[in-house]
C-alpha cells in the first residue's frame, strides 16, 4: 500500500479524499494557488506546495508544475478528484512516465471514454444506444449552425473535455447555436486547456440516471445501484439522490450490466460513472462516462457501505475488489443536496466574499454506515445520517476562480420519505451567512410535490421556476406555527431585556400577554400563556399551539417542538421582531402590541428605488468584452455584454428595447454586484 499521496485538487474534494487517506494511515500532500493558501484542505493534509497563481490554467491544471510538487515531496500516488486534471490522459502518462501510480483508470481508458466523442462511437460499435449528434469536430460557429439545423433544434452544444456543466450550452435557434459555440468555446478553453467542441440532440423531458462502476485491473468488475441527478440548473446537478424513485430492478440491472459491459470493453480499472438519459417508457440511452470519482458519490455510498475512494487506492494499489456483484446490497435512500456560492434570486447567478458564518448541522453516522465506512448491515428502523463534504471553514473566502460549490449535504433513512425530512431539518439548521447562497432553494425542492413524488425530469427547474426562484410562500399552518414561536420567542426577550434593565422586580412581572404577530402579509393576534415547560399560543379563532425551546436571545439557530412536532428557525433580530428563516422562506416578522400593530398599519410603505434604466451587474466577476456603444439603439434581447465568474460567461441582454447613453465599464474590469455598468435613455 502506499505511504504517501499527492491530492492534485482542491476545495471539498481535496478534504474528502484526505480523510479516506489518514483512516488507511496514508499520507497527505495537497497543493494550492494564492488563492487557496488558507483553504482547508492545505490545513488538513500533512504537507501542502504552493503551485502558482489563482486561475486554475496557470496552478491547478499546469501539469509541469503538478509533477514538480510530486517529485518534491515523494508522493508515490496521486488522486485526481474531479474536474482539472481527473481526465487528462497526458497528466495520466506524465505519472506513468514518472513511475507513480494514477488513483484512477488506466491512460487508454480515459482516452477512450473520457472523451465524449470517442465515448458515443465506442458505445455504438458495442451496440448501445446513443443520442443523435454530430460526433466529428466543429471548426466555427457557422458549422455549429449547419450541424444542428441537420440534427434539429433543441442542440445540446458540449465540451469534449468537459465536466460539471462548463461548457455546455442548449441552443434552440441558429443564433443561441452561433453564441453557444463560442461560449462554450472560450470556457472549455479555460477551464479543461482544451477547446474541441461536438453537438448532440437535446432530448427534452428526460431524466439523468448514472450508474457507479467499480472495476479493477485483474477483470473483476461491479455496478453500485444509481444515482438520480434530474434536477439540474445551466445543465450542472444540484440534487441527486440513490436510488432513483423511477427504476425498477429490472431496468436497474439491464443498465448496471451494460454500464460493466462497455467500461470492461476498455480495460477500464478504478472507480467510474457511466451516465444514461431515461424517457418516460423506461428506454435508456448512453450519454457519456465520467472516468473519476463523480461530485455525487456520497449517496452511493451511503445506501451501499462502500468507500469509494478507498476502492480506488487500493485499485491502483493493484489489489483485488473485495466484493463481487452478489455482494452488493442497496439500503435505505439518500440525498445530496449541494451548497452552491450563489444567488437563486438572481438567476443562480455566483457569488463571492467572506464566510461570516458557516455551521453545517451535526454530522451523524447512522443506517448502513458506521463511523469508520465499514459495512453495518439493515439499519434500525428510524435511523438516519447526516453527512457534509465541504472545503471552507467560517471565516474563509470564497473565490471567483474555481467553482461555486462549496458543500454537498447528505442525509440516510431507511425510506425516502425519511430521507427527505432529514434533509429538511439539516438544511434549516445549516447556518451561511456573508455571501449569497442557495439553500433557500433547495428547502423550496424537498418541499416541492414533484420532487417529492419523484417525477421530477432535467426540466425542473425551468419548468417550476420560469421566471426565476423568487423565495417560498409558506401555508397558512406553517405560518402559524412560525408566529407562535415569534410571540414565545419575543416574550423571553422581553423578560430578559426587562431583568437586563432592572425594571423587573421579580418574576411575577407582567410582560404581556397579547401580541400581534405580522409575517408574509398576514396578521395574527395571540395570547400567550407561560409556564416553566414552555408557552402555549392561543389564536383568535381559537386554536393553540403548544410552543417548546430552550431558545435564548441572541442564539442564531432556534431549535423548537411547536405543537408537537420538530421546528428549526434561523434567527436575527431586527426592529421589534425577528428576521426568521425557514424551509426556503426568508420572513421579516414583527411581533407588536395590538396598539404599536394600529400604528403600524398606518405607516406608508417605503419603495425600492428605480433602476429600470440602468443594467447592473447581477454578480462579482470579470468584463469579458462590451457589446454596443453610447448612443446606440438596442432591441430586447440583444446582448451587451460579457461577465465571466467562477468559470462560467454570462451574456447579459437588453429586457426592452432603447438606447445607451453611458457606459461604465470595459473589457477587464473587475465588477462588484449591482455596479451599474450602462444606462439608457
Amino acid at each position: 500500500m502506499f505511504k504517501k499521496i499527492l491530492i492534485a485538487n482542491r476545495g471539498e474534494i481535496a478534504c474528502r479524499v484526505i480523510k479516506t487517506a489518514r483512516k488507511m494511515g496514508i499520507q497527505t500532500v495537497a497543493i494550492y494557488s494564492d488563492a487557496d493558501k488558507n483553504a482547508l484542505h492545505v490545513k488538513m493534509a500533512d504537507e501542502a506546495v504552493h503551485i502558482g497563481p489563482p486561475p486554475a490554467n496557470q496552478s491547478y491544471i499546469v501539469i509541469d508544475k503538478v509533477m514538480k510538487a510530486i517529485k518534491d515531496t515523494g508522493a508515490e500516488a496521486v488522486h485526481p478528484g474531479y474536474g482539472f486534471l481527473s481526465e487528462n490522459s497526458k497528466f495520466a502518462e506524465a505519472l506513468a512516465t514518472a513511475g507513480v501510480a494514477f488513483i484512477g483508470p488506466p491512460v487508454g481508458a480515459i482516452e477512450a471514454m473520457g472523451d465524449k466523442i470517442t465515448s458515443k462511437k465506442i458505445a455504438q460499435d458495442a451496440e448501445v444506444s446513443t443520442v443523435p449528434g454530430y460526433m466529428g469536430l466543429i471548426e466555427d460557429a457557422d458549422e455549429a449552425v449547419k450541424i444542428s439545423n441537420e440534427i434539429g433544434y433543441p442542440v445540446m452544444i458540449k465540451a469534449s473535455a468537459g465536466g460539471g456543466g462548463k461548457g455546455m450550452r442548449i441552443a434552440w435557434s441558429d443564433d443561441e447555436a452561433r453564441e453557444g459555440f463560442q461560449s462554450s468555446k472560450n470556457e472549455a478553453a479555460s477551464s479543461f486547456g482544451d477547446d474541441r467542441i461536438f453537438i448532440e440532440k437535446f432530448v427534452t423531458q428526460p431524466r439523468h440516471i448514472e450508474i457507479q462502476v467499480l472495476c479493477d485491473s485483474h477483470g473483476n468488475g461491479v455496478y453500485l445501484g444509481e444515482r438520480e441527478c434530474s434536477i439540474q440548473r445551466r445543465n450542472q446537478k444540484v440534487v441527486e439522490e440513490a436510488p432513483s424513485p423511477f427504476l425498477d430492478e429490472k431496468t436497474r440491472k439491464a443498465m448496471g450490466e451494460q454500464a460493466v459491459a462497455l467500461a470492461q470493453a476498455v480495460d477500464y480499472a478504478s472507480a467510474g460513472t457511466v451516465e444514461f438519459i431515461v424517457d418516460g417508457d423506461k428506454n435508456f440511452y448512453f450519454l457519456e462516462m465520467n472516468t473519476r470519482l463523480q461530485v455525487e458519490h456520497p449517496v452511493t455510498e451511503l445506501i451501499t457501505g462502500v468507500d469509494l475512494v478507498e476502492q480506488m487506492i487500493r485499485v491502483a494499489a493493484g489489489e483485488k475488489l473485495s466484493i463481487s456483484q452478489k455482494d452488493v446490497t442497496l439500503t435505505g435512500w439518500a440525498i445530496e443536496n449541494r451548497l452552491y456560492a450563489e444567488d437563486p434570486y438572481r438567476n443562480f447567478l455566483p457569488s463571492i466574499g467572506r464566510l461570516t458564518r458557516y455551521r453545517p448541522p451535526e454530522e451523524t453516522a447512522a443506517g448502513p454506515l458506521l463511523a469508520n465506512g465499514k459495512w453495518q448491515g439493515d439499519a434500525p428502523e428510524g435511523d438516519i445520517a447526516v453527512r457534509n463534504d465541504t472545503g471552507v471553514y467560517e471565516g474563509g473566502e470564497i473565490s471567483m476562480y474555481y467553482d461555486p460549490m462549496i458543500a454537498k449535504l447528505c442525509t440516510w433513512a431507511p425510506t425516502r420519505d425519511d430521507a427527505i425530512e432529514a434533509m429538511r431539518v439539516a438544511l434549516d439548521s445549516f447556518e451561511v451567512e456573508g455571501i449569497g447562497h442557495n439553500l433557500p432553494f433547495l428547502s423550496a425542492v424537498m418541499d416541492h410535490p414533484i420532487f417529492i413524488k419523484g417525477e421530477m425530469t432535467t426540466a425542473f427547474i425551468e419548468e417550476q421556476y420560469p421566471d426565476g426562484f423568487e423565495g417560498v410562500e409558506l401555508k397558512q399552518d406553517v405560518l402559524k406555527r412560525i408566529a407562535a414561536s415569534a410571540a414565545a420567542m419575543h416574550r423571553v426577550a422581553e423578560i430578559r431585556r426587562a431583568r437586563i434593565s432592572g425594571r423587573m422586580d421579580n418574576h411575577e412581572r407582567k410582560v404581556g400577554k397579547h401580541w400581534v404577530v405580522t409575517l408574509q402579509g398576514e396578521e395574527f393576534a395571540v395570547k400567550i400563556k407561560a409556564d416553566k415547560k414552555g408557552s402555549t399560543v392561543k389564536f383568535e379563532d381559537g386554536s393553540k399551539l403548544r410552543v417548546k425551546s430552550d431558545w435564548t436571545p441572541g442564539d442564531s439557530l432556534a431549535v423548537l417542538e411547536v405543537g408537537g412536532t420538530p421546528l428549526v428557525l434561523k434567527v436575527d433580530k431586527i426592529t421589534s421582531g425577528f428576521r426568521l428563516r425557514s424551509r426556503g422562506a426568508d420572513l421579516k416578522v414583527q411581533v407588536r402590541t395590538p396598539r404599536q400593530a394600529e400604528l403600524a398599519r398606518l405607516m406608508p410603505e417605503k419603495l425600492p428605488p428605480d433602476t429600470s434604466k440602468m443594467l447592473l451587474c447581477p454578480m462579482p466577476g470579470l468584463m469579458v468584452k462590451v457589446d454596443v456603444e453610447a448612443g446606440q439603439e438596442v432591441q430586447e434581447g440583444q446582448a451587451l455584454c460579457t461577465i465571466e465568474a467562477m468559470k462560467m460567461e454570462n451574456i447579459l441582454r437588453a429586457e426592452k428595447k432603447g438606447i445607451v447613453t453611458k457606459i461604465n465599464a470595459s473589457s477587464g474590469d473587475s465588477l462588484a454586484v449591482d455596479e451599474v455598468i450602462m444606462e439608457f435613455e
